[in-house]
């Protein structure tokens, strides 16, 4: 079972190592998270997250509001939207579900607010495999963009689908 536990300062020296380990540097290769200065602050539009297995670090999900996010990665984006990266760190918890327990709950947290209307996603181009983990969350690809030196496709999962799909809980 994951569950998904404040990043902080202590897991400084864990990122570090995941941000060079193959299947991390192959979904991003060009990024330098500055996890120094990033762990230390704690903007009110992200979330910076650590997932465990079993009180095991395994893996890393942020999920920002990309209208409010202060390097305006995104650009201009409509509001009421969220953002996800998303990884496994750990090469031995690869192939163990755990990227789907994190996925889960990454968008429970993300419609959690009932003004959030889609989530967007933005894999390499070259990343086949993270392509077809988000089309099975029901994502559609709707656009191609250049990141700085990355060549990504943005997927995007509208409220609706998320809920027609049993992502979220029906409201009563």
């Amino acid at each position: 079972m994951i569950r998904l536990r404040p990043a902080t300062p202590d897991d400084l020296d864990l990122l570090r190592r995941w941000d060079e380990q193959p299947q991390v540097l192959a979904a991003d290769p060009n990024d330098d998270w500055g996890w120094e200065t990033e762990l230390a602050r704690e903007p009110d539009w992200r979330e910076q997250l650590i997932a465990e297995a079993d009180g095991r670090p395994v893996g890393f999900v942020q999920i920002i509001d990309p209208a409010r996010e202060d390097s305006h990665y995104w650009g201009e984006v409509e509001d009421d939207l969220r953002a996800i990266d998303i990884w496994i760190g750990e090469p031995d918890a690869l192939g163990r579900g755990y990227g789907t327990q994190m996925m889960r709950q990454a968008l429970a947290r993300c419609f959690a607010a009932p003004e959030v209307t889609a989530v967007l996603v933005d894999p390499l181009v070259t990343n086949t495999r993270s392509h077809r983990f988000y089309e099975r969350f029901g994502f559609v690809r709707v656009a191609r963009r250049q990141f700085g030196l990355d060549d990504c496709y943005v997927y995007r999962l509208e409220r609706a689908a998320a809920r027609s799909l049993g992502l979220l809980a029906t409201p009563r």
